[in-house]
């Protein structure tokens, strides 16, 4: 089989995969909230979450292995559009216009910077020791300048996962690429690909606290963007297309970036509230257990006199002698 078919299959399965884990993040963080690692770890539907996001990794990096990584990380973008209206589903309701109109528009834009970057065959080229410590430095200045945003908290913590992640695939095309020879540049490499995915899932549990389509919109723009940014840089990955191919991409940009606009306004109507039961005519007779409704206006009960009260005069009422 083609290995450039191989790549696109185990990356489509894996966007399957990242995309069921966004679903379930979200619900989890619109239950509990932004919290610290320790409370992440105590809950159950975390290390759910975790075992999906690491499903899609593992698939990943086999895409990675057969395919570069300007492939594969571009279709990283079918995650949102498995991802909307799979939570749509789970929340209980229909994805709205805006939502579809955002996915679709922000999938057009990704589209239109494809062709850009793709290259051709398997991988060839790696990152050395060096390389792979200035990639983490520089990720890592990124994203403290994105998480320090005030305005639009969760779409930073996405753009922070997306150049996380992206970093990540980056470096992890070098293990595969290079294979599993015990050397200090492969173990030195292997704990910047896991610190760098552990932080990318925990900044996109933050980001999921804002909601799901326009987060994971911009983490998917961002990862894509920021892996070809280290392979054009670094792994000799080259620029297709001259100046319409850049032209193209531009407005593909300015297209995506209404998508994320689009879902960031997406409004999520209203789960509808369960009908009142109808008022029980006298003749119908009581389940047991079930609560008695009443027609008609309330009523109130007079106080009762105690015996004393109705006997004893009132000193108000009683005339004076003479009158």
């Amino acid at each position: 089989m083609n290995a450039t078919l191989i790549a696109v299959t185990l990356a489509l399965l894996s966007a399957v995969a990242y995309a069921t884990a966004a679903v379930a993040q979200e619900r989890l963080a619109a239950r509990t909230g932004p919290g610290g690692l320790r409370r992440l770890l105590a809950q159950g539907a975390w290390w759910s979450t975790v075992g999906l996001n690491s499903s899609g990794a593992l698939l990943h990096v086999a895409a990675l292995k057969f395919g570069p990584l300007t492939l594969v990380q571009p279709l990283g973008a079918l995650t949102l559009v498995a991802a909307v209206p799979l939570g749509a589903r789970v929340a209980g309701r229909s994805a709205t216009h805006d939502e579809w109109r955002g996915t679709a528009l922000t999938l057009v834009g990704l589209g239109a910077l494809l062709p850009l970057t793709v290259g051709d065959g398997a991988p060839d080229r790696t990152l050395g020791t060096v390389a792979a410590l200035a990639v983490a430095a520089i990720v890592l200045a990124v994203v403290a300048l994105l998480i320090q945003a005030r305005r639009g908290r969760g779409l930073g913590h996405a753009a922070a996962s997306g150049v996380t992640s992206g970093a990540a695939s980056a470096l992890t095309q070098t293990l595969t690429v290079a294979g599993l020879a015990l050397t200090w540049r492969f173990a030195i490499v292997g704990v910047l690909v896991a610190g760098l995915a552990v932080g990318g899932l925990l900044l996109s549990q933050t980001a999921y606290t804002g909601g799901l389509g326009a987060p994971l919109a911009v983490l998917t723009l961002a990862n894509p963007m920021a892996a070809a940014a280290i392979g054009i840089a670094l792994l000799g990955e080259r620029v297709h297309g001259g100046p319409a191919g850049v032209a193209l991409a531009g407005l593909g940009a300015v297209v995506a970036a209404r998508g994320v606009v689009l879902l960031t306004r997406a409004t999520h109507p209203a789960p509808a509230a369960p009908p009142l039961p109808a008022p029980r005519t006298p003749a119908e007779p009581l389940l047991v257990g079930e609560p008695l409704v009443v027609a008609g206006p309330t009523l109130v009960a007079e106080p009762i006199l105690a015996p004393d009260s109705i006997l004893a005069p009132d000193p108000f009422l009683v005339s004076a002698p003479g009158r």
